[in-house]
């Protein structure tokens, strides 16, 4: 029997995690539509209205390779999407779900950060349309969903996870993946403050072939735009760092972990690396730093997955 005195909009909210589920598929699904439409060729409406533009123009100019470039930021801002996306349903489907309070800080903390890297805009002066009215969308849901979560947590909270319960192999692997945590963050925020200045590094400019000056004589509000896409991946990535950060210092050793784990960095690393070798921008300086990351995040994984099956196993024996 269903209780009479129920809404149907309260019914469907539940205890705020399938808000906040909404919320985290959503980015999942934009992220995927900002890959699929960069690996077709294709912009998005208003930002070729934004331009005053054709897309045919845009692609044209220097041989392609600024179109390349706007393609290759906003592959990796869609893969950042999706492993935040990922880990959120990590942290609403086990830990938050388990009553476990730093959750539900550390969903607070990477929205606030997440929805509020939108007002980078503020920086560059292009509002993109489409992303204003999904946080607009969105950030109704997550609020609501945060408000409804917080009766989730116990009173009585289950014992933190010592590093003696990861066992001494993962110990290691575990610091080392909050380490990439750390510099995703620091990575991230030095990419929103570039989005808001100077927009490219010397490394973006020699692959384009041009310089800011031409950009603008061609187009003054060409800057703007890729300005945008650059703020918003690097929010995204800070954003992922907080969640890779608060998944492994708060979080328990567990399969779901490391699956979310492996999955996020996927597409967070996988996008952002993979998509210089399609458009031809692979500059070692470049590289380096998103090499020598995903390098100490697949040992960190390494080592804490081994690890903390070899101590689990050797204490139950």
């Amino acid at each position: 029997m269903y209780d009479p005195e129920i809404g149907l909009l309260e019914s469907l909210a539940d205890d705020g995690r399938p808000l906040l589920a909404t919320t985290a598929l959503a980015l999942i699904v934009a992220g995927g539509f900002a890959i699929f439409l960069s690996a077709v060729g294709h912009f998005l409406p208003h930002d070729i209205e934004f331009l005053g533009a054709s897309a045919e123009e845009l692609g044209g100019l220097a041989d392609g390779r600024v179109a390349y470039f706007m393609f290759h930021d906003r592959v990796a801002f869609g893969g950042a999407l999706v492993a935040v996306g990922v880990l959120y349903l990590w942290l609403i489907q086990f830990p938050l779900a388990g009553g476990e309070r730093w959750a539900w800080w550390a969903l607070v903390a990477s929205g606030v950060l997440g929805f509020g890297s939108f007002l980078t805009y503020l920086g560059y002066g292009y509002l993109d349309s489409w992303h204003g009215v999904a946080t607009t969308a969105l950030m109704p849901l997550y609020i609501t969903g945060l408000v409804r979560a917080r009766g989730l947590i116990s009173e009585t909270q289950p014992p933190r996870p010592t590093l003696a319960s990861w066992g001494e192999a993962a110990q290691l692997g575990r610091a080392l993946l909050v380490f990439t945590g750390l510099g995703m963050v620091l990575a991230g925020g030095t990419i929103m403050v570039l989005g808001m200045t100077s927009v490219f590094v010397p490394q973006d400019l020699d692959y384009m072939g041009v310089t800011p000056e031409l950009l603008t004589a061609h187009n003054p509000r060409l800057i703007p735009l890729i300005a945008h896409d650059r703020a918003g991946f690097g929010g995204a990535i800070a954003t992922c760092g907080i969640l890779v950060m608060s998944c492994v210092w708060y979080g328990r050793p567990a399969k779901s972990l490391w699956q979310a784990l492996l999955l996020s960095s996927g597409f967070g690393f996988g996008g952002a690396i993979g998509v210089h070798f399609v458009i031809g921008y692979t500059d070692f300086v470049h590289l380096a730093p998103a090499f020598a990351g995903l390098a100490i995040y697949l040992v960190g994984i390494a080592l804490a997955i081994v690890g903390s099956r070899s101590h689990r196993v050797g204490g139950e024996a």
